[in-house]
């Protein structure tokens, strides 16, 4: 259980903060810059939570609480070390991202195929889904980054990836099953 009892600590004033392991890192690390981009995600679908109801915002809430898990799960280090810790240690697992993965099949299966890319946009929700989407993208860039000069769980970055698809596709599904989505015209301002 956490119990936050103080807000500010004071011990960032010099520009470091702790990470899940208690290691002190400047604010600036990439592993901090990752888990960053995670919370700012969750920030932006409590935005479009302002335009969801029903099965969509059940999702939304579901992958809320997955991203605090993920951004657990960047924010500890040394995977290795798991074992070792007095605590169980929150990690993205295969089945999270299973279930995106059927949930974009079941998305899918209520939409025509494009024929067109399409501009972000249309309904309230769509335009705020749309932008998680591209904060999703983003958290990814970091997370691959990251992967690539420390040990990172595999399943984070499968996550965010399957992530960005599933916004995508609820996008166009809060546009009417696709019917209202704002296509690009290419060259239509020459």
């Amino acid at each position: 259980m956490v119990v936050l009892n103080r807000i500010y600590t004071k011990t960032g004033d010099t520009g470091e903060t702790a990470l899940g392991d208690g290691t002190r890192v400047p604010k600036h690390a990439l592993r901090v810059t990752a888990y960053g981009t995670v919370d700012e995600l969750n920030a932006t679908l409590g935005l479009a939570r302002l335009h969801a109801e029903g099965e969509t915002d059940a999702a939304l809430a579901r992958i809320q609480n997955d991203l605090f898990d993920l951004g657990a799960d960047l924010a500890r280090p040394a995977m290795e070390k798991d074992s070792e810790a007095p605590y169980p240690v929150l990690r993205t697992t295969e089945s999270q991202v299973a279930r995106l993965e059927t949930e974009i099949d079941a998305m899918i299966a209520r939409l025509e195929p494009l024929r067109s890319f399409i501009l972000p946009g249309g309904s309230a929700l769509s335009a705020y889904l749309h932008l998680a989407r591209t904060v999703a993208r983003r958290a990814e860039r970091e997370a691959t980054a990251l992967a690539a000069v420390e040990s990172t769980n595999a399943q984070a970055v499968k996550y965010l990836n399957r992530l960005s698809d599933w916004f995508f596709c609820a996008a166009r599904i809060a546009n009417d099953d696709g019917r209202t989505d704002v296509l690009w015209l290419p060259g239509a301002n020459r």
